[in-house]
């Protein structure tokens, strides 16, 4: 592999799917998807919560309960050594992109972590803005940390809002001569559309994932396999090449 300096990874729930966490396009280890058993527009929308909050205050409950249980898997392990060995210098930077909102690429280590669609650790005052870990129920309407308003939702970026820190993505993406997407469907935007936006720089990019994705005509290379197998392996050669 030719030497980078600039890397941009984006990660998709095909990296944590191999830790049993469920997504909404297809169930982790063979299960039913999260979209087979709720309508997203029930739990996934501003309107679903203004619809049915306790509907939308239980189902998030559930992920966040769920995910305390799980481990990060080789995939996750491989990233933030890959974070933890990447020179932090003028001459090299990385980001790790995440559309996902559990914490496993954090417990593994990683430090350079973005979470453009929140986290479901977190809960998000809506009357002062605040932004508080949180790793118990919502359901029963405790009051904001900060303020003391009844007012949390969970800190989790619905269908129609806008992504997190879309500015600092975009800027990282000019500085980069790398773009790697791992485990993503190529189906949700803006994240699908960081491939072309890339193309677009003259990016070099690289596709690791389970099956084609529906972006896989616009990457330069793409690696088909198990997160837990590609990802040490492709770290083992970008570290490799430093």
């Amino acid at each position: 592999m030719a030497q980078v300096r600039n890397i941009v990874i984006l990660t998709g729930a095909g990296v944590s799917a191999e830790s049993g966490i469920d997504t909404f396009r297809a169930g982790a280890n063979g299960g039913p998807s999260l979209w087979e058993q709720h309508r997203v527009d029930d739990v996934a929308t501003p309107e679903g919560f203004a619809r049915d909050p306790d509907l939308v205050l239980r189902f998030y409950d559930m992920r966040r309960a769920a995910i305390q249980t799980k481990a990060p898997n080789a995939a996750h392990e491989a990233l933030a050594r890959l974070d933890a060995e990447w020179p932090k210098d003028a001459n090299h930077e990385l980001l790790i992109v995440t559309q996902n909102v559990d914490d496993l690429h954090e417990r593994a280590g990683a430090k350079r972590v973005l979470h453009m669609h929140g986290e479901h650790l977190n809960a998000w005052c809506t009357a002062c803005d605040a932004r508080s870990r949180w790793t118990g129920p919502l359901i029963e309407r405790p009051p904001c940390p900060r303020c003391g308003e009844r007012a949390l939702r969970p800190d989790v970026v619905w269908f129609g809002e806008m992504p997190y820190e879309m500015d600092r993505i975009y800027e990282a993406l000019r500085g980069a001569d790398l773009f790697v997407s791992i485990g993503t469907s190529g189906a949700v935007y803006p994240a699908a559309g960081l491939v072309r936006n890339a193309r677009d720089l003259g990016i070099a990019t690289l596709e690791l994932n389970l099956e084609r994705s529906q972006g896989s005509a616009w990457f330069g290379e793409t690696r088909l396999g198990p997160a837990s197998v590609l990802v040490p392996a492709w770290v083992d050669e970008v570290l490799a090449a430093l």
